[in-house]
């Protein structure tokens, strides 16, 4: 593959490039752009698999649509590597989401061509139909498409949007690309209705007893498109209800792989008012046989040999929070008949896919619903369960309402284990879990741990079980764990509220959270080998409620005080302990380390843990800078 030739994809600078090229010219472009993304993606990892199913839609629209003028809104945005790649990015693309590099989703500030910025699902419809209202006031000629995948259509937004835009007769077009797969397996009413549209018996009977029987030919590819034509209107005829009644007018489903038919349809529809929905069948994976075969994990498969197809793995030896968490759940369900896991989608990412194995029916994924999967274990709770609700700290956001409204304030045992909080490295701005501890500190009740290992979350996640109230909250980071033995370590459990000394010392205290408690540890050591003091380290454990004696101690016995957080100092681990200090007769100055207020981009864990000055050697620095202050 290093000796790949791209002759047409090496003209392409622009959508305008394309316009004038043959359908046969334009099927080559595909492979070339199938070719390019696995090359480019073997080396510098990204979200393949969508893409690669999606490059002739995504070829098809800039062929029949004029963007910038005309805004393709992307759902999520893992459908998009060959949008960037022939809207002038193809060399930049070789830097897709490293540092300094460009995003690995659509970016209003990248380029004129990503129209909406994007990385949470379900939001195109809603944006798209804002730009059709807006270029209908202003009385600009421009269309507005929207292209989401069948696992986002379950979220919430996307019906929002439909229903609004139905209601509306707006000029917008939905693009819903079915692929049968979101992450992991689609699961779901929604996905089975999907699927029961596109396996509608009558075509399939009419397929066997025709179809199968005829050679190659002009005559066979004659009857292929009157099939096509025939099986559209089957569908329509029994399956396009549903959106329909929301006030669509539907089409398809149409073959998202084959470019010619795509063309064909949007150029018909292109002249078309109102709002219309295309219905279109994509191969997630298409065109390279690991990521057809194994599509959940080509979903985002890491580093591999392009030829071989075989994953180029890390293993360092130590335990990933996630694996941790898996583990830890099902040991907890074993011991107890009410545990029950909840994930929105998530379920090999977050480890939960143990659990599922062993004890499917205490299992639950629920789709691309966070909202619905916290009010859901609202439920469970009531009902006398102990759900473990676990969600990617970015994706929470979406549920704040439901955490505050349908758990804290009825004091509900839900556990809601946050994974991927602080920097989680190339996916960006969009995924980073930064905000957690200041947005859920502000609950009554709420109950936000922090633990510093995997033995604390291993506990942690015990005392969750033992507790007959919440919300309890667990937040952890993405990524490897410190190396402690927690698998042959007996439950203990934790109790909230209190923190622990790790090491005493003089002068400077320093309050950390999370695994930075170990950083600060190092950090501690360091100073007094080259220095012959030491600061003083505290483990937090809890931001909320936070241990008021740990902090009545530190301000009884220090000038100066650090406090160390993956998290945005403005309220969270910073605020809680500068609230008390500034309380005090004699406040105790308070400086935070920890993420910036300011979004942070992309980069690895470890690139942007130094821009945000989260690594042991900025804490070693800070904690000097402090008692030259003394």
């Amino acid at each position: 593959m290093e000796n790949t030739t791209y002759r047409i994809l090496e003209k392409v600078n622009s959508p305008a490039d394309i316009k004038g090229m043959s359908l046969d010219e334009l099927k080559e472009l595909c492979e070339e752009i199938r070719q390019y993304m696995i090359e480019c993606c073997s080396v510098n990892p990204g979200h393949l698999g969508s893409s690669l199913g999606a490059v002739e839609l995504v070829v098809a629209l800039h062929y029949v649509y004029d963007a910038p003028q005309d805004k393709i809104v992307f759902d999520v945005g893992h459908q998009a590597y060959a949008h960037k790649i022939i809207t002038g990015r193809r060399e930049a693309f070789r830097k897709n989401r490293m540092k300094d590099g460009i995003s690995g989703f659509p970016k209003r500030s990248e380029s004129e061509y990503d129209a909406f910025g994007v990385g949470h699902s379900s939001t195109s419809i809603s944006a798209a139909l804002g730009f059709a209202e807006a270029a209908k006031m202003q009385g600009l000629p421009q269309k507005a498409i929207a292209l989401i995948g069948d696992g986002s259509l379950t979220g919430g937004l996307a019906f929002e949007g439909l229903n609004n835009a139905g209601a509306s007769k707006a000029d917008l077009l939905v693009i819903l690309n079915d692929n049968n797969i979101s992450i992991d397996r689609n699961i779901g009413a929604l996905h089975n209705y999907l699927l029961k549209i596109t396996t509608d018996p009558r075509y399939n009977e009419m397929k066997k007893k025709v179809w199968d029987g005829l050679g190659e030919g002009k005559f066979r590819d004659m009857l292929h498109r009157v099939v096509s034509t025939t099986k559209s209107h089957m569908v329509r005829e029994s399956g396009g209800h549903l959106f329909q009644a929301m006030g669509f007018r539907y089409f398809g489903p149409i073959d998202g792989n084959d470019l010619g038919q795509l063309i064909d349809t949007l150029q018909k529809l292109k002249d078309i008012g109102g709002p219309l929905l295309l219905h279109t069948l994509t191969k997630k994976g298409k065109g390279y046989a690991p990521a057809e075969e194994n599509q959940t994990v080509w979903h985002a498969p890491g580093q591999f040999d392009p030829e071989t197809g075989e994953r180029i793995k890390s293993d360092k030896g130590v335990s990933r929070y996630q694996d941790v968490f898996g583990k830890v759940l099902l040991e907890l369900a074993r011991m107890n008949d009410k545990v029950v896991g909840i994930t929105p989608a998530m379920a090999s990412g977050c480890g939960m896919n143990l659990l599922a194995k062993e004890l499917p029916s205490r299992f639950y994924d629920v789709g691309i619903e966070e909202e619905h999967a916290v009010t859901f274990s609202a439920g469970l709770a009531a009902g006398g369960m102990k759900p473990f609700c676990n969600i990617y700290s970015s994706f929470s956001q979406r549920a704040f309402d439901q955490i505050m409204h349908d758990v804290a304030l009825q004091n509900l045992p839900v556990v809601l284990c946050l994974d991927r909080g602080g920097l989680v490295g190339e996916d960006g701005a969009t995924h980073h879990g930064c905000y957690d501890m200041s947005m859920y500190r502000c609950i009554p009740g709420a109950v936000i741990a922090v633990p510093k290992d995997e033995l604390e979350l291993k506990n942690m996640m015990y005392s969750a079980m033992l507790l007959q109230s919440g919300p309890y909250i667990i937040r952890y980071p993405r990524g490897y764990g410190e190396g402690v033995d927690w698998e042959n370590t007996a439950f203990s459990p934790v109790e909230a509220g209190k923190g622990e000394k790790l090491c005493d010392g003089e002068k400077v205290a320093v309050i950390a959270a999370g695994p930075f408690a170990n950083r600060a540890l190092e950090a501690a050591a360091q100073i007094k080998e080259e220095y012959g003091w030491s600061p003083a380290i505290y483990n937090i454990r809890y931001i909320k409620p936070v241990d008021r004696d740990l902090l009545a101690e530190v301000a009884r016995k220090f000038d100066r005080v650090v406090t160390v957080e993956d998290g945005t100092v403005l309220g969270g681990l910073y605020g809680a302990v500068a609230e008390y200090m500034a309380k005090l007769d004699r406040p105790v100055p308070v400086t935070p380390v920890g993420i910036p207020d300011r979004y942070i981009g992309q980069g690895t864990q470890e690139e942007l843990r130094q821009e945000c000055g989260l690594t042991t050697e900025a804490i070693k620095a800070e904690i000097l800078r402090q008692n030259e202050k003394i």
